[in-house]
């Protein structure tokens, strides 16, 4: 092997590197692969509000957090007397400075984010039926974020790989990484798309909440498929409706005020499309009409959210007329 790539993404001399991921020995024989993809999705050019963003982590206090709590309902890291009264501040207004925060909730010190979601009333409501995360080397596409990561490494994975393209969580993920310092647990700013094909590796995939964004959901299952060791788990999360022609509905324009809204199918055409795609002993474990208290407007995401959403006069549908939104977990072998 040549030496080792270097992939650092530099904006107005702030910086965030990728080394310690890329010299991994696990991961030696993708390593061009990953190189070429961060390369790809990390020019700064791409993120015209990183800068900004990388001030404010580099804004958070120094501190040694007394107590990390991954296995609560909020992150929680770090009790109130772990600082003092300036560096209470300086953490708070750096966290608000990179809203909207939207997965979560976290408790940084004394600051509690009250995020968009309540993230863990959907890990609460697919825990029961998840296989158990110990020692397992786990995939989290699509995760924000890393809330529901970090809820993985508290369940005792091993290993946590979270991938979303969004340069915001990332730098989001960094704040809590800044205190946790976890080995164990890399987030890369790329999508599926950019992840080495059948790769084989991981004993769980959770996608949540990516499936309805894809023009092709069958494409999504293959990709998902070739990411799973052989008999690993994946944990499959999506908007669903309960009667649609064909089992697939794809709304013109937007569908609860989303674009890019490919895929929205009923569970009997998951489990056929899980089947098709070659998983084994699929099942729908979860049905959940997402309630206004689920997601909403907070403090730390001050934009319209699920409310503003639906038709103020009926609630059952969007403000475009459609059913609103319900959502399934999907538990499959491969």
């Amino acid at each position: 092997m040549g030496p080792k790539p270097t992939i650092r993404l530099l904006v107005s001399n702030k910086m965030i590197s990728f080394e310690t991921f890329l010299s991994r020995p696990e991961f030696e024989q993708w390593r061009d692969h990953f190189s070429e993809s961060l390369a790809t999705r990390a020019k700064p050019k791409r993120h015209g509000d990183l800068s900004n963003w990388l001030s404010h982590l580099n804004a958070l206090p120094k501190a040694t957090p007394s107590i990390v709590k991954l296995h609560s309902d909020a992150i929680t890291i770090g009790h109130t007397d772990d600082l003092n009264q300036v560096q209470r501040q300086q953490l708070h207004d750096a966290l608000h400075s990179l809203k909207p925060w939207r997965k979560g909730p976290f408790q940084f010190f004394d600051t509690y984010i009250d995020t968009e979601w309540r993230s863990d009333w959907k890990w609460q409501r697919l825990l029961p039926h998840l296989s158990s995360l110990e020692d397992k080397l786990v995939l989290d596409v699509g995760c924000g974020t890393g809330y529901h990561g970090w809820r993985m490494l508290g369940s005792g994975a091993r290993y946590v790989m979270g991938i979303d393209p969004s340069m915001r969580f990332l730098v989001q993920f960094l704040c809590a990484q800044h205190y946790i310092n976890h080995a164990s647990f890399d987030f890369l700013p790329i999508g599926i798309e950019d992840m080495p094909k059948k790769m084989h590796y991981f004993d769980t995939v959770f996608s949540m909440g990516v499936l309805y964004h894809r023009r092709r959901a069958i494409n999504h299952l293959y990709e998902l498929k070739g990411l799973l060791k052989n008999e690993g788990e994946l944990v499959l999360e999506t908007l669903i409706m309960d009667d649609i022609e064909g089992g697939l509905f794809t709304p013109e324009g937007r569908y609860a005020q989303m674009r890019n809204v490919w895929s929205i199918l009923t569970v009997e055409a998951i489990l056929e499309m899980l089947n098709s795609a070659g998983f084994k002993g699929a099942r729908c474990v979860d049905q959940t009409i997402t309630s206004l208290d689920e997601q909403r407007s907070t403090y730390w995401m001050q934009f319209h959210s699920l409310k503003e959403f639906l038709d103020p006069q009926d609630k059952s549908k969007t403000i475009e007329g459609h059913p609103a939104p319900k959502r399934g977990i999907f538990i499959a072998y491969k």
